[in-house]
């Protein structure tokens, strides 16, 4: 579809994406109607805004296709069971995401796409990956699932070299066209199968970033997972198979050797030589998984042709987001660590392997994920727990089982101000060595608006407790 005069284009849903989608068809001549669920302050605010410039809006009616519709762009989180798109189907409507829609209005000369999913780690990456773009002399931009619309850096009028693409399983999904000039899929683990219906369903949203790519698919060696992906993808002739690991690596990997970041997939001899990227200590935080980031992000950027010294000088500039394993305060010898952004087990998991003694501060909306398999692992490096949030009787139970000489403290209330208590009552269970870890392994919407404020929480607290010491 290159004609938009005339064409009538439903958008579903208002918010990050929809806004943007809307005025960008508005703008090419579609007749645009957009639907919404809700019809809250802020809808309404937004449905004004599109209406002054002519287009339809309609409130609280996100389930009935308009008549005429030639084509649905929705946004990401839309669950694919919902009425409209099973209306779109019997109509013969293409359905578009935002991810899908950016990549149809790409200009001749568009800049190639470096591409990052996962169930985690995917903004660092992404935001090391542009670090270390922008360290070999590029334009570039960290975009997609990140906050900055992929629209808007498409549409724009900044002319960029390569873009740093964040996606996430719901973009994906939505994005048949796609083909990146490589991609990456970082881990897998079970996360939103409510939306996806299953295990096997998200795994295989996720690899459809790997289709169509030209020069790498880069995968976890210690994620069979994203290997069966890889071995799956129908890419183009010539794509290589790229993995990375934090062991030394095998010819088409990258690696670890000595406390060392080496590069044995984009040299000339890959069986006999190894390139020297950056030391660990370059990363901050040098945690394991963060390490994995920063393997995966230099091998898209060497796949697209970046010199080693610029891997150096990339992650030696790269300043980590918010509440990603954030070292607060010292307090008494204890480290405090903020790594709110850990909503799931999978992360909390890789989070809770960084510190051998460790006061856990956990709990919050499970999402309906188990804690065994997270307990049993992070047992040993325990010194207590304490237990915040709606759900926090699963992880409970799971200590029980698992770590029954763990001492816990379940903290029976849900306000914000449980938060406070929780770092008091680590303060109480830590010693001088120890590591009191923020990682809830749960979703914060229980207590807080989002993982930022349940951080900022958290931080807050220690701070209090340093200014008391």
């Amino acid at each position: 579809m290159t004609d938009w005069q005339g064409r009538n284009v439903t958008v579903a849903g208002l918010g990050v994406s929809g806004v943007p989608a809307a005025r960008a068809l508005h703008g090419l001549g579609a007749r645009v109607t957009v639907v919404n669920d809700g019809a809250d302050e802020r809808a309404r605010a937004q449905a004004a805004e599109l209406t002054a410039l002519g287009m339809a809006v309609r409130l609280g009616d996100g389930d009935t296709l308009p008549d005429g519709t030639d084509l649905v762009v929705t946004a990401p989180g839309w669950r694919p069971d919902k009425p409209l798109f099973a209306a779109a189907a019997q109509a013969g409507v293409p359905v578009w995401g935002d991810v899908e829609l950016a990549w149809r209005l790409r200009g001749e000369n568009a800049p190639p796409w470096l591409a990052v999913t996962g169930t985690n780690g995917k903004t660092t990456t992404v935001r090391m990956l542009a670090a270390i773009l922008e360290a070999a002399g590029l334009r570039t931009a960290a975009v997609g699932n990140i906050g900055v619309s992929l629209l808007d850096a498409v549409l724009g009028p900044t002319e960029y070299d390569v873009l740093a693409v964040e996606l996430s399983s719901y973009q994906l999904h939505w994005a048949p066209s796609l083909r990146a000039h490589s991609a990456a899929v970082l881990n897998l683990a079970p996360d939103h199968l409510d939306w996806h219906g299953s295990m096997e369903a998200y795994a295989a949203d996720k690899g459809r970033v790997y289709a169509g790519n030209r020069v790498a698919c880069v995968y976890n060696t210690a994620d069979k997972g994203t290997e069966d992906l890889v071995r799956a993808a129908d890419v183009e002739e010539g794509c290589r198979a790229i993995g990375f690991t934090l062991g030394a690596p095998a010819p088409s990997q990258l690696g670890v050797v000595d406390g060392i970041l080496v590069d044995r997939a984009f040299v000339p001899d890959r069986h006999k030589q190894a390139q020297e990227l950056a030391e660990v200590s370059d990363i901050d935080p040098p945690a394991p998984h963060n390490i994995a980031n920063a393997l995966a992000a230099a091998a898209l950027a060497r796949a697209y042709g970046v010199p080693a010294t610029a891997v150096r000088d990339g992650l030696r500039a790269f300043t980590p987001d918010a509440h990603r394993i954030a070292h607060v305060a010292d307090v008494d010898g204890v480290a405090y660590v903020d790594d709110s952004k850990a909503t799931n087990t999978h992360a909390a998991q890789a989070s809770l392997a960084a510190y051998p003694s460790i006061v856990w501060i956990a709990g919050g909306l499970a999402k309906g994920a188990a804690f065994d398999e997270l307990v049993a692992e992070a047992a040993p490096r325990l010194r207590g727990a304490v237990l915040i949030g709606a759900d926090r009787a699963l992880i409970r139970e799971a200590l029980v089982r698992h770590a029954p000489e763990v001492p816990v403290v379940d903290l029976d209330r849900t306000d914000t101000g449980a938060m406070l208590q929780a770092v008091q009552e680590a303060k109480r269970l830590a010693r001088p060595g120890d590591t009191v870890l923020l990682a809830p392994a749960c979703a914060s919407m229980d207590m807080f608006t989002n993982y930022n404020k349940r951080g900022d929480a958290f931080a807050e607290a220690v701070r209090g407790l340093g200014a008391g010491a």
